[in-house]
């Protein structure tokens, strides 16, 4: 399952990931991260068994934690399966069914490459 971690100003230089593998026990793998001094944005990968605990354990360090269920949707009336999404992915979230594009939800880090790639604008990030 995969997460996306919003950390604040003020717990942005904590070790906020090793307390939580530490606490939790869990593997967690980071597929995405962007950093500065003064806040970032992480998307991890976590099993499914330890999802909520991990979640659970990031938001009483007071980070904003979002499930990515469903982290990338296509407008299927505006999409032309030009596969344009299928050469930029990096992670390949997306890929040809009969020459249909189609996507695997559990794959993408919300990288955003898509996005822009897209000539229809038929792709957007879920941010919730």
């Amino acid at each position: 399952m995969k997460l996306m971690l919003r950390v604040a100003p003020g717990i942005v230089r904590k070790p906020l990931i090793a307390s939580v593998i530490l606490e939790t026990g869990a593997l967690i793998n980071i597929e995405r991260a962007s950093i500065d001094a003064v806040s970032g944005e992480i998307v991890l990968d976590v099993s499914d068994d330890k999802c909520k605990q991990v979640k659970d354990a990031f938001e009483r360090r007071g980070v904003d934690v979002v499930l990515l269920e469903i982290p990338v949707m296509r407008n299927e009336e505006e999409c032309v399966h030009c596969g344009a999404c299928i050469a930029i992915c990096p992670t390949g979230t997306f890929r040809f069914d009969n020459w249909t594009v189609v996507t695997d939800p559990g794959k993408c880090i919300q990288c955003g490459a898509c996005v822009m790639a897209c000539p229809h604008r038929a792709l957007q990030l879920v941010l919730r």
